[in-house]
């Protein structure tokens, strides 16, 4: 590495330093609001609205989605980085995700890499992400081509572990329905077709099924319609599935193996099935080995070691799987809590606005910006990261 990127390294941490205190207050002012649409528009103007300060060319209502926002400078034929902004909130449970720490850690790292790089060969692109708890802001923003330029995609997210990346799976949801006969159940008992019993019938199947999978995959469903009175053969009940899978591949054959229960249980019931795929879904999480361990070596400075994720171990899905299939990506997991904790609960939002929180934003702020210097100025990475993305792609991995 140049000497005189080891010189930008410390002007990004001495920019970040002079930026704590109003980047810890950016994360407690996500913090403490609630998860309603008029907020996530508070989130994505409080962030646009320092980016565009900074001198960031500013563009709102990205991707036809109210709330997003993309945010860019620099200029030339050089390569593109971009850092990940989420802000979303959980319904009830408000910042358990600590999407307030990754939003002004990818802010933080933006404004120190503005100031401390000036005018390089290439540019820098802030992309603000709704909806990444179930509405998948991200899977929109790479159709509409966001992600269309970009060499290097990044973020970090606070977890219950320090690991290098995010072991999170690809994921759809499924509806499907069943369509028999009514009748009286005792009246005309023999001309009823029972779209209830087939929906129970599938469900069982699936246990079956589910029992078989590999690790990383499973599905869950549940009941969304199943008749209208205790007097009458249903009709009409219907399901709706979430599926994962290790890898994108392995969802899509789950998808097929659905299907083809669902099918199979239409057939043996007399009923008809209609099977209707009612999200986009994500793709699993491809991380990129080469930019991981930049970031890596970047927070072990600041006193955080990341190591690999346990084995066989898998946290969810997110929509940074479809950005990972994009483009190469990281999602490094810093911990603001112990093993023995878990997200999505009130000790885990509380923690977002803690000591430990704001240790873990500025520490991944600094990292975010040090690896995106490298992207831009180190000879060779850029290139080095797309050839790993491009031999796991191939892999399948």
């Amino acid at each position: 590495m140049p000497d005189d990127l080891d010189t930008v390294h410390a002007r990004i941490a001495e920019e970040l330093n002079a930026r704590a205190e109003r980047l810890w207050d950016v994360a407690l002012e996500l913090h403490g609001a609630p998860e309603t649409a008029f907020e996530e528009h508070r989130a994505a103007r409080l962030l646009s609205g320092e980016l565009e300060r900074a001198g960031f060319q500013v563009e709102r209502g990205v991707a036809g989605l109210a709330t997003a926002f993309t945010a860019r400078t620099g200029r030339g034929s050089g390569a593109c980085v971009a850092l990940l902004l989420e802000y979303d909130a959980l319904p009830g449970l408000g910042h358990a995700c600590g999407h307030n720490l990754i939003a002004a850690a990818g802010l933080g790292a933006a404004l120190a890499l503005h100031a401390a790089l000036g005018e390089v060969d290439g540019s820098v692109l802030v992309v603000g992400t709704p909806a990444e708890e179930g509405g998948g802001g991200k899977v929109i923003e790479v159709d509409a081509g966001v992600f269309d330029e970009v060499d290097a995609a990044l973020m970090f997210h606070p977890g219950v572990h320090d690991w290098t990346w995010a072991p999170l799976t690809a994921q759809t949801q499924i509806r499907i329905g069943f369509r028999g006969r009514a009748a009286h159940p005792t009246g005309n008992p023999t001309e009823g077709v029972d779209a209830l019993a087939a929906l129970i019938q599938l469900f069982n199947t699936l246990a079956v099924l589910d029992r078989r999978l590999p690790r990383g995959s499973h599905v869950q469903g549940i009941v969304t319609q199943g008749g209208v009175a205790t007097n009458i053969v249903p009709e009409y009940a219907e399901g709706l599935f979430g599926l994962r899978g290790a890898t994108t591949a392995a969802l899509e054959e789950l998808v097929r193996g659905v299907g083809e229960a669902a099918r199979g249980v239409a057939a043996a019931t007399g009923t008809s099935a209609r099977i209707e795929r009612v999200t986009a879904g994500y793709e699993h999480f491809r991380n990129n080995d080469v930019l991981a361990q930049r970031f890596a070596d970047h927070i072990a400075r600041c006193g955080i070691t990341l190591s690999e994720p346990e084995p066989g171990v898998y946290l969810g899905s997110s929509d940074i799987g479809n950005v990972s299939a994009k483009v190469p990506a990281i999602h490094p997991f810093v911990a603001i809590l112990g093993p023995d904790a878990s997200d999505h609960t009130p000790e885990f939002a509380a923690a977002a606005a803690g000591p430990r929180g704001r240790a873990a934003m500025l520490a991944s702020a600094t990292a975010l910006a040090c690896t995106a210097a490298d992207v831009l100025l180190a000879p060779g990475t850029a290139e080095q990261a797309w050839s790993s993305w491009h031999a796991k792609a191939a892999a399948g991995e």
